[in-house]
């Protein structure tokens, strides 16, 4: 839309400049016609070389000058607003001054005497009007820059809001969970070793609630961190799903992972998002599915990061689940990251996650 504007007010210039020219000379040398539009063309490039359309244009209109032709420098006028609006005051202030004392000696150099040449090159550029291009230029250059730092104020102002409220989270996070979580791993502990101490077998089920217990002292440490530092990352990816896998087989449910594909550099953040979905959805296949076997499937694909979960648990169509913080949690994260999901029961029974993550 800006370059058909650019030439439209480029065309609009060199037709202005033609007819002026053809109403004072008619008919005129061809060279001078030439020069009229091309001084008027020229403006379709103001934005992307100011000072070269700057000087352009300023040659353009000593040379129809030289021509025999007193046209007003439109162009010229409409380089110099372009020139000081992209910060370029140097360079236009030096090719002003040269035009200012280049068109009295063009029309010198044509045979017009002094009086004659002089009073010409008023006609084809006035000073007045000259500094008034200058002037808009720059007023319009200093009012985007001020808009500009207004909007950089308020995306800083935001940005220190949303820390402050991070580590409101953090340290709320901290004061509620960090003493429960130490306390049922603590006790775990104790519980397997005074079992250890006395010879008798470690339940399968105590084993795996030390371990969620370690896990989720390692999970809030890591949050906390993550909260307290916006560019810290959390340390789980794909490369800890077999951990996951592990974990939930100590509780029972028979979980097999494929993985298809080769691993390449993948972005912190999907990592983070993969290595969730997958925890979440085993969590909620030992918590709530009734479930005896479940399979994890990771998809390595062009462009794609494909993860998804089926179990054989109780859910039916005919009986929805309700979805839970969990899968709210987990949608929020894949839609972030320009992602699907789809969650919900199986036609033969049990549940299926399906995530597919875009590769950036």
């Amino acid at each position: 839309m800006g370059r058909i504007s650019d030439w439209g007010i480029a065309v609009g210039v060199a037709a202005i400049l033609l007819i002026a020219g053809v109403g004072e000379h008619r008919p005129g040398p061809a060279a001078g016609y030439a020069l009229l539009v091309a001084g008027g063309l020229a403006l379709a490039a103001r934005r992307r070389a100011p000072v070269a359309v700057l000087v352009a244009t300023g040659l353009c209109a000593v040379g129809y000058h030289a021509a025999g032709f007193d046209v007003f420098a439109v162009a010229y006028l409409v380089a110099v607003y372009a020139a000081m609006r992209a910060g370029r005051r140097a360079a236009t202030i030096a090719v002003s001054v040269a035009m200012l004392a280049a068109l009295p000696l063009a029309a010198l150099a044509a045979g017009q005497s002094t009086g004659a040449a002089f009073a010409g090159s008023r006609g084809v550029l006035e000073f007045a009007w000259l500094i008034a291009a200058g002037a808009a230029g720059e007023a319009l250059r200093q009012a985007e820059r001020r808009a500009d730092e207004a909007e950089r104020t308020r995306e800083e102002i935001a940005r220190r809001r949303a820390d402050e409220e991070r580590l409101h989270i953090a340290r709320e996070l901290h004061d509620s969970l960090t003493h429960q979580i130490s306390v049922i791993k603590v006790q775990a502990e104790a519980a397997v070793h005074v079992a250890q101490k006395r010879g008798e077998p470690v339940p399968d089920a105590l084993l795996a609630i030390r371990e969620a217990g370690r896990e989720a002292a390692r999970e809030l440490r890591a949050t906390l961190g993550a909260l307290r530092d916006d560019d810290a990352c959390g340390p789980n990816g794909l490369e800890h799903v077999p951990e996951l896998v592990e974990r939930a087989r100590a509780g029972g449910v028979q979980v097999t992972l494929t993985i298809e594909g080769d691993r390449a550099g993948l972005p912190a953040a999907l990592e983070r998002t993969a290595y969730r979905i997958v925890q979440e959805s085993l969590t909620n296949v030992a918590r709530h599915a009734a479930a005896a076997t479940a399979t994890v499937t990771i998809e390595y694909r062009p462009g794609l990061l494909g993860i998804r979960v089926v179990d054989d648990g109780t859910a039916t169509p005919a009986a929805p689940v309700a979805p839970g913080v969990g899968l709210l949690g987990m949608r929020e994260r894949v839609t972030a990251l320009g992602g699907s999901l789809r969650a919900g029961p199986r036609p033969e029974g049990g549940f299926a996650v399906h995530a597919e993550l875009p590769v950036a």
